[in-house]
């Protein structure tokens, strides 16, 4: 038997709970705990959850993001940055969580789902280093 990844039982509840009546739903939940507890995945429910939270907004073009920076964020760059994400990920919405960390020295980095953009010039010079010892 093939091991199920978070993303595979993520998927299955999503289409499972797609298009149900509140008593279909009611069933369907008690089902999926009764699952996930004979499989001893309920320690594991959150990384499920974030899976199923990620298939959710995808079907919804709601891209949650994650933007570091050195300091705050000006209203420009963020409507810049919206629309650049809206374009790169083909969403209708961006919901950004800013951080803004004094390590970056200055730059930008996001992180969307797995992937990460790094474009803080902390990152150019580790970069830059490890070409120059080469």
């Amino acid at each position: 038997m093939a091991n199920l990844s978070y993303n595979d039982i993520a998927r299955a509840i999503y289409m499972g709970f797609k298009n149900k009546d509140n008593q279909e739903m009611s069933l369907f939940v008690d089902n999926t705990v009764k699952f996930l507890t004979r499989k001893k995945l309920l320690s594991k429910s959150k990384n499920i959850l974030d899976k199923l939270e990620a298939l959710m907004n995808k079907d919804k073009g709601l891209i949650k993001a994650r933007v570091s920076t050195a300091e705050k964020m000006t209203d420009i760059f963020k409507k810049d940055l919206n629309l650049f994400l809206l374009k790169k990920y083909n969403a209708k919405e961006v919901e950004m969580i800013e951080i803004v960390d004094s390590q970056h020295i200055g730059g930008v980095k996001i992180e969307v789902d797995d992937e990460v953009i790094d474009m803080t010039i902390a990152n150019k010079l580790k970069k830059l280093q490890t070409h120059l010892t080469r």
